[in-house]
C-alpha cells in the first residue's frame, strides 16, 4: 500500500502532541490499521515510512511518503532503507552461523582467530571473547579515535587495519578505546564491537564480509538487500535519508538514480583486518518486509527457512546474556536493560516498553537511528506478533518519549500496533449510539448520559489494554466517573450491556 500525504511544516509542538493523542491512537477500529499508521506518518511529518506487521500469522505492510524528494519517488514494498543498528542483529546472526558450523566457541578468546591482538591494556590477563563482543560486554568502546579511523577506512589507500585503532601505539589509538571495567563484567553499547565481529567473520570464513553475508545468510533467507550498495539491483529502490536543516536536506544514500562506482581503495582491503569497511554496525540496506523475514526466522528458531542456522544456536542467540542490576552497565537512558547475542530484550519496564503489561512478554529485536532515519524491528517472546518500522526522516526532528526512552514517533506507532495486537479490545460498536460522555478531555469527573439498558458494565483501559477500573451501573440514566486519580493520557472507556449483547468504546483524554 502506498500513499503520500503532504503537510505544512508549521506546527506548535505542544498542540501537536495533544492533537496526536486525541485523534490518532484508536485501537478499537473506528479507523483501520492502515489509517492509524498513516495518521502517525502525517502527524509526525515524516518524509517516508514503511511498516511491516504480523499478528497471529496475518502479515500486512504499509508504505507512505517519498523515498526521493527531488525526483518525487514514492515509498513502496521494494524500498530499501539503510536500517542503522538493526544491522547488528543480522551481523550477529552471520557470525553465529560460523559458530553453528563448529568453527569457534563463544567463549574462545578472539585473539586466537586474529592476526593482531585486541587486549584491554588495563586488563592484559583477561581475554576478550566472542560472547563479550556480541553482548556489548567486551570493554571495547567507541573512543575518540573511532570516527577518525572510520573516515580513514573509507578514504585511505591502503585501508588501515583495526590494529591501528585498538593497539597501543597505533596511529588512531586513543586511551579511551577501552573501558575501565574488566572485560565481561560491564555492558556498554558499542558500534566498534561489531566492526571486530565483521573482522572475525572475514578471518574465519576467508571471505569478504559483504560477500559472506550475502551468500551465507541474506540470499538463503530470500533477502535482496545487502551491506554493499553494488549488490542492489535497482538503485531507485534505495530510500534517501533526510533531516530538516532549514528544509529537507539529504544526509545519506542520495544517489539520484545513478549507481555509485565501487570504492577505489577496496582492492587494498586485507581480509580479517578491518571489517568496518561495509558498516556491519549499521549499513545493511533492507526493506521493512525483509526485516519481517528476519524476525520470523529468529522467532521460529530458524524453522521458517530450515538449514541456515540451527534451532539451538538461535535459542542461544536469544538467551539472556546480560541483565541490568543497577550498576553493571550503561543502560542508555534506561532503554537497554537486557541483551542476548546481538538481540535487545525490551518491554521489561516503563522506559523500554513496547506493549507493557501485555500477554506478549519480552519483545526481542533491535532499534536503530542514523542520518535522520529511525528504525525498529521486534518480535514478541510469548504471542504471535512482530513488526518492523522504518522512516527516512521527520520534519519535526525526534523528541524524547513521553512515557518511555523511545522517541515520541516510536511511542505513537507502538501504541497503534499494540492496540491492533490487543484483540480483546478490538470490539465493534453494535449499539449504544445514543450514549454520550462529557467533558472530553476530562480533568476530574466524566459524565455518561443516555444509558437506556440496565445494568451496564463500564471499564476503563489504558493504551496497552490494561484494565484500570470496572464499575457496574444499575439504573440511573446519567452517571459520573472520577478521573482525579487517573494520570494524564489517552484511555478507552468500554460500556457493555448485559451478556455483552451491545458494546460501545469511547476514547477519553485525561488532561
Amino acid at each position: 500500500m502506498n500513499k503520500f500525504v503532504w503537510y505544512s511544516p508549521l506546527l506548535n509542538l505542544r498542540g501537536f502532541h495533544f492533537l496526536f493523542l486525541f485523534v490518532v491512537l484508536n485501537p478499537l477500529h473506528s479507523q483501520t490499521l492502515e489509517e492509524n499508521i498513516e495518521q502517525v506518518f502525517t502527524d509526525f511529518q515524516l518524509m517516508g515510512m514503511s511498516v511491516w506487521v504480523e499478528n497471529n500469522g496475518i502479515e500486512q505492510s504499509f508504505h507512505f511518503g517519498l523515498k526521493d524528494l527531488d525526483r518525487n519517488l514514492e515509498i513502496d514494498a521494494q524500498t530499501k532503507y539503510r536500517i542503522a543498528s538493526i544491522s547488528k542483529t543480522v551481523t550477529a546472526l552471520g557470525l553465529l552461523k560460523l559458530y553453528d558450523n563448529g568453527l569457534f566457541n563463544l567463549d574462545d578468546p578472539i585473539n586466537d582467530y586474529l592476526s593482531f591482538p585486541i587486549t584491554n591494556p588495563s586488563f592484559p590477563g583477561t581475554e576478550i571473547t566472542f560472547r563479550m563482543l556480541l553482548s556489548h560486554t567486551s570493554s571495547i568502546q567507541d573512543g575518540s579515535g573511532y570516527n577518525g579511523f572510520l573516515n580513514a577506512t573509507f578514504s585511505q589507500n591502503p585501508i588501515p587495519s583495526l590494529e591501528a585503532l585498538l593497539s597501543q601505539g597505533g596511529a588512531f589509538y586513543t586511551a579511551n578505546m577501552y573501558r575501565t571495567e574488566t572485560p565481561g563484567t560491564f555492558f556498554a553499547y558499542s558500534n566498534l564491537n561489531y566492526g571486530v565481529i565483521a573482522t572475525l567473520i572475514e578471518a574465519i570464513s576467508n571471505e569478504r564480509f559483504d560477500v559472506y553475508m550475502k551468500n551465507e545468510l541474506l540470499s538463503p533467507l530470500g533477502i535482496t538487500g545487502s551491506y554493499n550498495i553494488q549488490d542492489i539491483n535497482d538503485i531507485d529502490d534505495i530510500a534517501v535519508l533526510y533531516r530538516n536543516q532549514g528544509g529537507w536536506n539529504p544526509q545519506f544514500d542520495n544517489y539520484q538514480g545513478v549507481m555509485p562506482s565501487p570504492p577505489s581503495n577496496l582492492p587494498s582491503l586485507v581480509l580479517g583486518t578491518n571489517g568496518l569497511f561495509f558498516s556491519p554496525q549499521g549499513g545493511l540496506r533492507a526493506s521493512a518486509n525483509e526485516l519481517g523475514t528476519i524476525l520470523q526466522f529468529l522467532k521460529s528458531d530458524g524453522a521458517t527457512i530450515p538449514g541456515i542456522v540451527s534451532e539451538l544456536t538461535i535459542e542461544e542467540m536469544k538467551s539472556i546474556q546480560w541483565n541490568f542490576n543497577g550498576s553493571n552497565g550503561d543502560n542508555y537512558f534506561d532503554l537497554f536493560n537486557r541483551w542476548g547475542l546481538g538481540v535487545h530484550h525490551a518491554n521489561l519496564s516503563e522506559d523500554d516498553q513496547i506493549c507493557l503489561n501485555s500477554e506478549w512478554g519480552t519483545f526481542m529485536g533491535h532499534p536503530g537511528e542514523a542520518y535522520g532515519l529511525i528504525s525498529d524491528a521486534y518480535f514478541s517472546e510469548e504471542g504471535e506478533v512482530a513488526f518492523s518500522f522504518l522512516t527516512n526522516g521527520s520534519f519535526l526532528g525526534y523528541q524524547f518519549g513521553n512515557i518511555s526512552s523511545y522517541y515520541t514517533v516510536e511511542e505513537a506507532l507502538f501504541a497503534v500496533l499494540c492496540a491492533y495486537f490487543n484483540e480483546p479490545l478490538a470490539i465493534d460498536e453494535v449499539a449504544f449510539e445514543h450514549i454520550t460522555v462529557f467533558p472530553n478531555p476530562v480533568t476530574e469527573e466524566l459524565s455518561i448520559e443516555g444509558i437506556k439498558e440496565f445494568p451496564v458494565q463500564v471499564r476503563l483501559f489504558d493504551l496497552r489494554g490494561v484494565l484500570l477500573f470496572s464499575k457496574r451501573i444499575e439504573e440511573i440514566e446519567k452517571r459520573t466517573l472520577s478521573f482525579s486519580e487517573i494520570q494524564r493520557g489517552l484511555y478507552f472507556l468500554q460500556i457493555e450491556a448485559p451478556f455483552g449483547e451491545s458494546q460501545k468504546t469511547v476514547k477519553i483524554l485525561k488532561q
